[in-house]
Parts: structure tokens; sequence; C-alpha cells
């Protein structure tokens, strides 16, 4: 089977968010706890496995899972799974993607992007959850609840509090089912910068999270007034997420690059 492993949200290798992609071609999905090793063996923070799904609703039918489990939604490794249809042809225009989170959208543009459509993660603020300034090593101006996106937004005093985090790990998977996105406004072109942390479902830092911007575009929009934004993912490779807000839904417009390509032989 054909494996593939591709950067997200870059338009440069080893950069962005990587992602391991399966194209499949039977009418049935693979055993779950084998594709569930394959995430583990590839140890990327999400690998992901489509197979052709034709019906009124979606022509594709798309699944993630980290090293340790399936995850209900994930935006790098959709975009990486359009990237991947594109190469090979199977993607001119609109795919439309049946996942656990309904039907998901991506639309590939001349420019070489591909545009994501997912439903909107409106924030709502709660009180800190309490050891979250230990855990996180910095105080919190604000934290939100995220509802069904399993996450928390924390909103940091400045771009050099995200870019300086180092988080207790251990710490920080008790207080989420899923993840801590820590965010604060931008500068030098971006309006927002954030980093993204998950080790409850063991990933430590992910590199660009496209889901997690869902809940960053409501609350950046909000804040700063205006539908379409930029958003830096600070972690070490570093990358880009453009936003814009259309009603109930959130459109995530990035890059990806394919940096290696393989066969699994088993």
């Amino acid at each position: 089977m054909r494996i593939r492993i591709i950067d997200a949200f870059t338009d440069r290798p080893f950069a962005g968010n990587p992602a391991a992609v399966c194209i499949l071609d039977g009418p049935e999905w693979p055993d779950e706890a084998w594709m569930q090793h394959v995430a583990t063996e590839m140890n990327l923070s999400e690998t992901a496995f489509a197979r052709p799904e034709p019906g009124a609703d979606a022509e594709w039918g798309l699944r993630w899972f980290t090293p340790a489990v399936e995850v209900r939604l994930c935006g790098h490794a959709t975009l990486a799974t359009a990237h991947a249809l594109r190469t090979d042809g199977l993607l001119k225009g609109v795919v439309r993607f049946a996942t656990r989170a309904g039907v998901l959208t991506a639309e590939a543009a001349d420019d070489g992007t591909i545009t994501l459509d997912f439903p909107i993660a409106p924030v709502t603020p709660i009180p800190a959850p309490d050891g979250l300034a230990d855990a996180l090593g910095t105080s919190p101006v604000a934290v939100f609840d995220t509802g069904a996106l399993d996450d928390i937004v924390v909103e940091v005093a400045d771009g050099a509090a995200v870019r300086e985090l180092r988080p207790d790990m251990t710490r920080l998977a008790g207080m989420t089912r899923r993840g801590v996105a820590v965010t604060a406004a931008g500068s030098d072109g971006f309006d927002f910068i954030s980093r993204f942390f998950c080790p409850a479902v063991g990933i430590p830092e992910d590199p660009v999270t496209g889901s997690a911007h869902t809940a960053l575009a409501a609350l950046w929009s909000a804040r700063l007034g205006r539908d379409e934004l930029v958003g830096l993912q600070a972690s070490a490779r570093s990358g880009v997420v453009r936003t814009r807000i259309t009603g109930d839904r959130v459109l995530l417009t990035g890059h990806a690059v394919t940096t290696l390509e393989g066969t699994l032989s088993c």
C-alpha cells in the first residue's frame, strides 16, 4: 500500500505539519487496529486514511489517527489528503469527505493552495482550570472553552510569551480532552500567533493545527472585527493558516508539499 508524508500549511519542505496519507482503493475500511498500528509506526501527529465513498453527500471517506487514538477532526491531515488526491489527478475543484465530524470539503485553487471548509468552533469564556498557569509556565489573560472541538484556548500577554512557552506536558495532559491552544495578538503581517499542545492524545506539541484555527478564527475575528485573518503557528517547524469566517463555517487555506513516498510492506 502506498503511503506519503506531506507537509501541510507550508509551501516548503520540512516545515508546516507533516501528515502520513494512505489513499485506499477497497470498498471497506481496513481493520481499525491495523490503521492504529500504522499511525503509531509513523509517529506523526496524524496519519490519514481515505477511501472512495461515492454517494449523495461525499466522494471520499476520511479518518485520522494520532499515534495513540483515532480523532474526530483534523485540519492539516485533511489538507494533506486533498494534496495527495490532487497530485494523483483525483481532485479537480472541490472534493467532499465523509468524516466523524460530518461532511468536510476541500477546494484546490490554481495558485496551488487548498481551502478547507470546516465548522466554526465558537469560544466561551471560562475560569482558568486549577494549575493551568503552573502547567504552562505563564499567567493566562483569558481562557475559553471550544465546545465539541474538545480544546481550551488560552490567551496570553503577547507573542513573546507564546514563543517562550515550555509547558509541563504531564500536568497539561489532564486539563483537556484534546488540546490547549495558546494564543496572542500577532505582528509582522500576522493577525494572531499560536501554539498547540495536545499531550492528552499522545502529541506533546502539534506543529500546525488546522482544526484549532476554527476556534482561533472565531476568537480573533470577533476581537479584530474582520472575517479574514492570517495566523502564524509558531512551533519549531512553523506554518501559516489563512482563515475566513462565513456564517457558521471557517475556511482554512494553505499550501502543502510532499516530502516522502513509499510502500507499506505489511
